[in-house]
C-alpha cells in the first residue's frame, strides 16, 4: 500500500482521524505579490498547460513555478522537493512518492525535518486527492517526531495547477478549507502557502 491508495474515508478510518470541512480557514491571510518572474511564467504557461491538459504539464508549467516562488520569497531558506520517495512507515502504507514537499530545513540533497507542507497534483478531480495528501501529511508528522522536530501543524494542498484547495492537520484532526482558490488569485495562494513558514515569513 502507498499514499495514492488512500481515499479520504480510508485514511480517516486507518488513522482514527476527525475531519472538519466547514471552515474558511484562510480568510484572514494577507495576499502576497508574486515575483515578476512568476507573473511572466503564468502569463505564458496557463494557456499552454490547460491546452495540453495533462497532469504532468500542469505540474511542470504551473505548480512547480508557484512553489519555487515560495522558496524565493523566503530567500531560499527552505527546501523544495519534487517527485521524491518519502517512505516513513511502510507497515501503515505511509510510503511512496510525493509530488511536492516543503521542508523548513535548507538541506536540499535529501528530505530532512521538519517537513511542513505536502502538495499533491491532480489532473481534474481535487477531492480524489485528499486521501493521498492526508496520508502524506500524517507521514510528515511521524517523520518530524522521529527526527525530534515535531510541529503542531502540517499543511497540505491538492491542486490541478489552476485550482487549489488547502488543508492542515493538528494532532488527529484534519481541517479542510471550504474555499477553492483559482490561479488568478495567485497573491492569495502564495499567502496561504507561506503560512507554514511563520515566523520565518510574516504577513
Amino acid at each position: 500500500m502507498v499514499y495514492s491508495d488512500f481515499t479520504l474515508p480510508k485514511v480517516q478510518k486507518s488513522f482514527n482521524l476527525t475531519l472538519d470541512e466547514t471552515g474558511n480557514l484562510f480568510a484572514d491571510v494577507k495576499p502576497v505579490s508574486p515575483s515578476e518572474t512568476l507573473k511572466a511564467i503564468l502569463s505564458d504557461y496557463i494557456p499552454l498547460a490547460t491546452s495540453i491538459g495533462t497532469e504532468k504539464a500542469r505540474s511542470e508549467f504551473l505548480i512547480a513555478p508557484v512553489l519555487a516562488d515560495v522558496r524565493k520569497l523566503l530567500n531560499n531558506q527552505i527546501s523544495l522537493f519534487s517527485g521524491n520517495e518519502f517512505n516513513v512507515d511502510p507497515r501503515k502504507g505511509l510510503q511512496g512518492f510525493c509530488d511536492y514537499i516543503f521542508s523548513m530545513s535548507k538541506e536540499q540533497l535529501f528530505i530532512s525535518a521538519p517537513v511542513m507542507f505536502v502538495v499533491e497534483a491532480k489532473k481534474e478531480d481535487i477531492n480524489s486527492g485528499f486521501g493521498q495528501c492526508v496520508a502524506a501529511m500524517i507521514a510528515a508528522q511521524l517523520f518530524n517526531q522521529a527526527q525530534g522536530s515535531e510541529k503542531e501543524r502540517i499543511y497540505g494542498s491538492v491542486t490541478t495547477g489552476t485550482n487549489w484547495r488547502f488543508l492542515f492537520i493538528e494532532g488527529t484532526t484534519v481541517y479542510i478549507d471550504s474555499v477553492e482558490y483559482y490561479i488568478k488569485e495567485i497573491d492569495k495562494i502564495l499567502g496561504i502557502l507561506l503560512q507554514a513558514f511563520k515566523p520565518m515569513y510574516e504577513d
